[in-house]
């Protein structure tokens, strides 16, 4: 912005990526509310630093925050990513030796295959559950349905749990589809979906959104069961109205 608005000082984004543990994202430093997550090895581009906390934004959707500065380290290229529902991360290349985290569907790794782990700065990770991160998946609702009774979380990307938003984020994600992190951004993507529903189509309310399974079933995280549920849409309807939009994210 330098150059076009003035202000006393700019500054360069600092890269960091996210720590194995994963991160909340706040609305303030210490007393804000969490907004949204970052999982481990997502990128993070801090504006500033003040004290144990670090304000910037999320490299993937932009979405701005605040995480602890102790959730971040040094960046380094993604080569991998965790396909499945979660992975571990071993302290030695043996399923027998101590957990060191919990990587949730998503998250991102850097490393070198070592035998049948990934040898990373902090850990080892089986390559079973893991893909490239330039091989998207060809159906982002098997990711959403992979993650069925994954606790309801506000703000939740993963870690701990999920939010309607954050499931269709990290599933179409994963078939390398960039959505924004809101459901209201997220109604703006795609094209309409006319005519009948096809799987993978997203289906819209005013703060929720869900993914068509098939044509009368959906999948969704959602606050009435307080996990993540495949329910029939008509079920959904009585309970929430008519949907307001209806989004189509696949050819």
């Amino acid at each position: 912005m330098a150059g076009q608005w003035f202000a006393p000082h700019y500054a360069v984004p600092q890269t960091r990526l996210c720590r194995a543990g994963g991160a909340d994202m706040f609305s303030a430093d210490s007393k804000g509310t969490r907004i949204s997550q970052l999982l481990p090895g997502e990128a993070f581009a801090v504006l500033e630093w003040s004290g144990s906390w670090a304000w910037g934004y999320s490299a993937h959707d932009r979405y701005v925050g605040y995480v602890r500065a102790g959730a971040l380290t040094e960046a380094a290229e993604a080569t991998y990513l965790v396909e499945s529902r979660t992975a571990l991360m071993f302290a030695e290349p043996s399923s027998r030796s101590a957990v060191v985290a919990m990587l949730p569907m998503g998250s991102r790794l850097a490393g070198s295959v070592d035998g049948d782990f990934l040898r990373t700065e902090e850990g080892f990770v089986a390559v079973q559950p893991l893909r490239r991160v330039a091989d998207a998946i060809d159906d982002p609702v098997a990711a959403a349905e992979r993650l069925a009774d994954t606790p309801y979380l506000w703000g939740g990307r993963g870690i701990g749990g999920i939010d309607c938003s954050g499931l269709v984020q990290v599933a179409f994600g994963l078939a390398g589809i960039a959505l924004p992190r809101d459901s209201d951004q997220q109604r703006a993507a795609g094209r309409d979906a006319k005519g009948e529903l096809r799987r993978g189509d997203l289906l819209f309310w005013d703060d929720h959104v869900v993914i068509a399974s098939a044509g009368d079933r959906a999948v969704h995280a959602n606050g009435h069961w307080m996990r993540t549920v495949e329910e029939p849409l008509e079920v959904i309807i009585a309970r929430l109205g008519e949907p307001v939009a209806r989004r189509r994210m696949l050819p």
